[in-house]
């Protein structure tokens, strides 16, 4: 069934021009100047849910899926999922119930590793109506007929797009991880650039995929990422590198850095948690991404380093994309042009110990969050 609302249907509607002009007029209004961030402690499952009085907030799965058809080898694939929810400065003073004081975005991709094709949606709605929530309870969100809500240690998305579908449950395997310091996670030169940041890796995943028409079981492992805050970027800073990779053995790595316009690290992080649970949060200058392979877009003429030597604590990891072409066109809703892709982890020995997902922001255009 073709969903009610496609991208296709919403890059000319009226509709969707007085969204966007309402989040450009209230990132241009603004609320003031941002505050560093206080430590506090997270509380699930509160902190699952939302935080509307922050001005942004993403929830982010990205993961690896394989199928065995019979008589044939396993199908592999990559998927992720973001809602993004945006707080507009320029309506909270309205009192009209249409005023768009919470936006609410949604994409969606996957990765077909043996068809060597990215397919990818997205979505944009405000807030209200029984269209688009996000839920401060719990993780539940909803935006038209995309969904993803949690039961207990489960977590379940249904998203169905234009030439493909996502079915899948997520059900933890480890404790939330806390990046940063204690959830607190820095990003910039200045205090007031970091996000409040938790992750659940070795997620165990299952369902099923659909790509035009056809339906493929699937199970495998996934990763969550869940950030809020004022303010992430340095005004410097015109984009970042990350990873996010569970390896075999069970451990997690997350890595990241934030680029000036020349292209050297303004600011970089991340942590690794061992399978025995302990846990090396990096400090600054810790995390290095070397680029080795470059792809350069055929849309957007970006030019992606789809292969990193990144040094950390932990050891000194080659990450390789699985497929050059991971780019994801999500102007008709975020408005960026980025990469964002199923990768291998390969350690310093040449073995591949993970896998996971690298996201590359800022290459085709600078990026405001």
């Amino acid at each position: 069934m073709r969903p009610p609302a496609t991208p296709a249907s919403l890059l000319h509607s009226p509709v969707r021009r007085r969204l966007l002009q309402a989040l450009a007029a209230g990132m241009a209004a603004g609320a003031g100047p941002a505050f560093a961030l206080p430590a506090r402690v997270l509380q699930f499952p509160r902190d699952f849910g939302a935080h509307p009085d922050f001005r942004t907030e993403w929830w982010y799965i990205t993961g690896h899926a394989s199928t065995r058809e019979p008589g044939s080898s396993a199908r592999e694939f990559g998927f992720q999922l973001t809602f993004f929810r945006s707080r507009v400065d320029g309506t909270q003073g309205m009192a009209s119930k249409f005023a768009a004081r919470q936006l609410i975005f949604a994409h969606a991709a996957v990765t077909d590793v043996a068809g060597n094709k990215l397919w990818h949606d997205q979505r944009i709605a405000r807030e209200g109506f029984d269209i688009a929530s996000a839920s401060t309870q719990g993780m539940a969100l909803k935006l038209r007929d995309w969904s993803l809500q949690s039961q207990g240690r489960t977590h379940g998305a249904r998203l169905p797009a234009t030439d493909f579908a996502l079915n899948l449950q997520f059900t933890e395997t480890q404790p939330v991880l806390l990046q940063g310091k204690q959830g607190l996670s820095r990003k910039g030169p200045e205090e007031k650039q970091a996000s409040y940041y938790y992750s659940l890796p070795q997620l165990a995943t299952s369902g099923s995929l659909q790509i035009k028409g056809q339906n493929f079981d699937v199970s495998g492992k996934a990763w969550l990422d869940h950030e809020w805050s004022e303010e992430i970027l340095h005004p410097e800073a015109t984009g970042w590198d990350w990873i996010g990779m569970n390896l075999d053995d069970g451990s997690a790595l997350t890595a990241f850095r934030l680029r000036d316009k020349a292209g050297n690290t303004l600011w970089d992080g991340g942590s690794f948690r061992s399978a025995k649970g302990d846990v090396y949060p990096f400090s600054r200058g810790e995390v290095i991404f070397k680029p080795v392979r470059r792809w350069k877009s055929p849309l957007s003429q970006a030019s992606y380093p789809v292969e990193w030597l990144v040094r950390t604590p932990a050891d000194i990891y080659t990450v390789r994309a699985v497929i050059d072409n991971q780019e994801l066109d999500s102007r008709q809703s975020t408005g960026a042009i980025y990469w964002e892709g199923l990768s291998e982890l390969i350690d310093s020995n040449g073995k591949r110990v993970g896998r996971g997902y690298l996201e590359m922001t800022g290459y085709a255009a600078v990026l405001r969050l």
